[in-house]
């Protein structure tokens, strides 16, 4: 089962007298572990590409690259971060809803397959090359989608990819291109879901509308991305997601849809880098207020803004001290009342007392409001 904490008591307290607090440590054990435990269940052509989204580290990137994983980029910035890998062509993919034709030269020129999202990213790529050159392209398909928090943005109107009904005149469109090749199918539809029964569904819907396209308009698809989607529990109720179950779906899927014989691509994230993470602040300052017991931190949403877009805070723990107890409203240092990283329940505090928040490998400092209020930058421990 995922611990919610890389880090035991002893380990944060000596992490942070070591190196100041607040801080991010990430362990590169975990790490490991979160992708080995994936890769081991996957069909052999289920092929995993690390999103760099969930977090840039260096030392995560060498470690993912050095298990075998691809890499999903979606900017320069990631471009340049995974280039730095020095990887063989063909292990990198490009998407992203607004491509500049400075980026796209970028990743032609490190030999990156490319996730077209419409027809300006056919047309430029066309532009840009002199031969034949594969690109997938993103789909955002009709069928309902299941999804609690709206990161993704379900099937209603979305910046991301081709709509569904309106493939058939994007392809019209790019019969007039002269060197590009849509030759994969990419589509990114789910977030942190734990329910691989609902994953599954939404992979087959997914190659149910590869199957759509190969039928109806000819395509024939050497990759099929499913997107991310694999999630992490953030508190100690919620289960994690069965891998086993999730490589056995998959396997039945590529059998019942035979016409397929590419690879499949996975996307994940979060699930791999969430819980090598733990972000250590230190209690300021209490302040009681109309009822309300505050816990003022040292660092708020400018480090982890997730609980403010979610409503659902990372899981915490007081290093060093026992069951909770006491509600608190968990506040950072800035000038504003969005500042908040949940309500939860915990020991009696007082200041300069540890906090270690757990899961904090994905989207946690890289997300955060970094800037807001110029505070200082908080280091990231690479812990091998």
């Amino acid at each position: 089962m995922t611990s919610l904490f890389a880090f035991d008591d002893a380990t944060c307290q000596n992490l942070a007298e070591a190196h100041g607090t607040p801080c991010f440590a990430y362990s590169g054990a975990t790490a490991a572990e979160q992708f080995g435990s994936l890769r081991a269940v996957l069909p052999p052509r289920v092929r995993l590409a690390y999103a760099v989204k969930a977090n840039p580290h260096p030392g995560l990137l060498a470690r993912f690259a050095s298990l075998g994983a691809s890499f999903d980029c979606a900017s320069i910035g990631e471009l340049e971060r995974v280039e730095a890998l020095a990887l063989p062509p063909g292990r990198t993919f490009f998407a992203g809803p607004g491509k500049r034709e400075a980026e796209l030269a970028k990743a032609l020129t490190m030999g990156v397959r490319v996730q077209a999202e419409g027809f300006e990213d056919l047309a430029r790529i066309d532009a840009l090359v002199d031969r034949p050159t594969a690109v997938n392209l993103r789909v955002h398909p009709a069928f309902e989608i299941d999804e609690g928090n709206r990161i993704i943005g379900g099937s209603g109107p979305s910046a991301f990819g081709v709509d569904e009904e309106d493939v058939p005149v994007l392809l019209q469109q790019a019969a007039s291109l002269r060197h590009v090749r849509i030759q994969g199918l990419h589509v990114f539809v789910a977030s942190n879901q734990r329910d691989a029964a609902k994953l599954l569904a939404i992979h087959g819907a997914v190659l149910g509308l590869a199957k759509r396209l190969h039928v109806t308009h000819g395509l024939v698809f050497e990759q099929i991305d499913l997107g991310g989607g694999l999630g992490v529990p953030y508190a100690p109720a919620q289960a994690p997601i069965g891998v086993r179950a999730l490589g056995h779906g998959l396997s039945n899927l590529l059998t019942a849809h035979s016409w397929f014989t590419g690879e499949l691509i996975l996307e994940p994230g979060r699930f791999l880098a969430g819980p090598c993470g733990v972000y250590l602040a230190r209690v300021v300052r209490i302040k009681e207020s109309r009822g309300t017991r505050f816990a003022i931190l040292e660092g708020g949403i400018n480090h982890l803004i997730r609980p403010l877009l979610t409503g659902e805070p990372f899981p915490v723990r007081a290093v060093g001290k026992g069951q909770g107890e006491f509600q608190y409203t968990l506040t950072g240092p800035l000038c504003t009342s969005l500042d908040r990283l949940g309500e939860v329940c915990l020991p009696r505090l007082a200041a300069s007392d540890l906090l270690a928040f757990g899961t904090t490998g994905a989207y946690g400092l890289n997300e955060g409001m970094t800037h807001f209020l110029s505070h200082p930058v908080p280091p990231e421990i690479w812990v091998d």
